[in-house]
Order: structure tokens, then sequence, then C-alpha cells
């Protein structure tokens, strides 16, 4: 049950740790998303919480949640100032040059009838900035710290494929597919002045540990 994975709740907000495989919104082949769980997250109030942002089906970690209009609002716009502070966790399928860095890479979509659509750097693309700092090596394999300055569509898969030329383990598009995906939405605060600020950290999902990375 998603009403066991609250990281943070109050009457403005609710971070869920949204589980790796669960759509944000509703797949056109009708399967399962955020939206047919809204009514088990209301704790109490009338209204469903809506989401404020997206994370990819296949991206575990922190979400946020507005429980009422205003504060869905006052929310996007943190968002849209670039405000939040994100931090993510990611192991990639090979070792970035250097120890850490800045990735700015406009982005902008693509698409073919053969692969469908996609997101690539590309001069004439939205400004994309994330930072980026190795925190584990192991088997020529990367654990990765992602900092987005920006929220692209597919920001950290396209920047860490193309950006520091090593994919997102088990990325069906930007690499090798095959197993999970290992992407995780690791913290999040949102600043909301005058009140306290929303602070959540979503612990690094057993998959990770599986791959041999326990450590975030």
């Amino acid at each position: 049950m998603l009403s066991d994975r609250i990281l943070f709740i109050d009457g403005e907000a609710i971070v869920l740790d949204k589980p790796a495989g669960l759509p944000v919104d509703a797949p056109r082949d009708g399967s399962l998303s955020l939206e047919n769980h809204l009514a088990s997250l209301t704790f109490g109030f009338q209204r469903w919480p809506l989401p404020v942002h997206r994370l990819d089906r296949d991206t575990s970690g922190c979400l946020l949640l507005a429980r009422n209009p205003k504060a869905h609002k006052r929310f996007q716009r943190a968002f849209e100032a670039g405000e939040v502070t994100k931090r993510y966790l990611a192991v990639l399928d090979g070792v970035p040059e250097g120890e850490s860095g800045m990735i700015d890479l406009p982005l902008i979509k693509i698409s073919s009838a053969e692969r469908g659509w996609r997101m690539t750097g590309a001069t004439n693309g939205k400004p994309s900035r994330t930072g980026w700092r190795v925190l584990t090596v192991r088997e020529g394999r990367a654990l990765v710290e992602f900092r987005p300055e920006t929220g692209r569509t597919h920001q950290i898969r396209v920047h860490a494929a193309e950006g520091l030329g090593a994919p997102v383990s088990g990325d069906p598009v930007y690499g090798s597919g095959g197993a999970a995906m290992l992407l995780h939405a690791a913290a999040l605060t949102v600043p909301r002045p005058p009140k306290p600020d929303v602070i959540a950290e979503a612990p690094l999902p057993e998959r990770f540990a599986a791959a041999g990375f326990a450590d975030g």
C-alpha cells in the first residue's frame, strides 16, 4: 500500500516514496497508475492529493503531492522558479571521467517511426543543467549523485548517456535495458516561506543493493 510509503505529511503536502514501475499518469494501456491510489492517500481530507511534478515510471523515490489547490499552485511555482532542491542517485553502466562536474546540455524531443519519441541533446533545445558527483565505483559501474537545476523530461537519463557517456543501468531507452532501471529520487526540499520547508529523503531501494550498491 502506498499509504505505508509516506516520507512527509502535513496539512499542505505529502511526499511519497514512489515505487519503481508505478506511472504517475494513467498509461494508454489502462494499467494501474498513481491515480488509482489517490483515494487511499487522503488521510482525513475530502480532496484527493494531486502530484506537483512527475517521476518516470521506472524511477523510484520522492514524489510531492499537494493536498489542496492553493498549495498545488504554490509548489508548482517553486518548481518552475528553480527553488526546489532535488537529489538523485543512479548506477551508471560505465565510469564518468573525473569525479564531479556540471552537465550543461540543452534537450529537445525527437521522434521516429522505428524508435518512438525520446529526448536528445541539441543546441536549439531547452536549457538543461545537472550537477553530478561520483560516489562509488565497482566493477566498471559507478554510483553517481545527480542534482538537477532544471526539470526537463528524462533529463538525468539523457545527461548520463550523452553528457557523461555512461547511461543509467537498465535504462530501456537511452541504455541497454534488461534489468530494472537504477535511478532513484533520493531527496527533495521544497521551500514555502513563511512555513518550514518540505524536506524528505527516500531510502535506497533493494534493487540497488542487489546490484552491489547498498549505500547512497
